[in-house]
């Protein structure tokens, strides 16, 4: 005979640890869109890590080809490009919207909480829109100094297209 085993209840998303996560995701979207790279990257644990995986399936960043693979001290050069001197990613960066959505908690305790979601971005330049289209995974650290102090210890962005030929981007996914 085979014994049944039930998988646990998924976590709501009005848990309140999951709430926190969620609003750090939307709060990290408004500044990408306003441009705000360096809060953008305050928003990162020192450990953290922002990667852009060509291998939509991928698991091992740092052993496959990656579009982006940022530590701290890769965000913080990259930020730096972004907002000092000519770079021509800033000078004539694409506006953007972003819509992040769909949120559904993999795992949650009292110290972290792992999303996955849905982002649209829409670039605009040039008289000319793109649509950027992906599968987010977030890592949030919970603080015990309460929502402001939570920090993203990991943002995996899967483009739908990472495979294909992608254009380069003045700006952050």
């Amino acid at each position: 005979m085979t014994e049944l085993t039930v998988a646990p209840a998924p976590v709501p998303t009005t848990d309140p640890r999951v709430v926190r996560a969620v609003e750090l995701v939307w709060r990290e979207a408004e500044l990408l869109d306003r441009k705000e790279y360096v809060d953008w990257n305050s928003l990162y644990a020192d450990d953290g890590i922002y990667v852009i995986p060509v291998d939509p399936s991928t698991e091992d960043f740092a052993g496959s080809l990656n579009m982006v693979y940022d530590d701290a001290r890769m965000r913080r050069m990259r930020v730096t490009r972004m907002i000092e001197g000519y770079a021509i990613a800033a000078v004539d960066a694409a506006r953007t919207i972003r819509t992040v959505t769909g949120f559904v908690p993999r795992s949650v305790t009292d110290d972290e909480v792992v999303l996955r979601s849905a982002q649209v971005l829409v670039a605009y330049k040039r008289g000319h829109h793109d649509i950027w289209a992906a599968d987010l995974l977030h890592r949030i650290r919970l603080s015990p100094d309460g929502p402001g102090s939570d920090l993203i210890v990991q943002k995996v962005v899967r483009l739908v297209d990472s495979e294909e030929a992608v254009p380069a981007a003045g700006f952050l996914l």
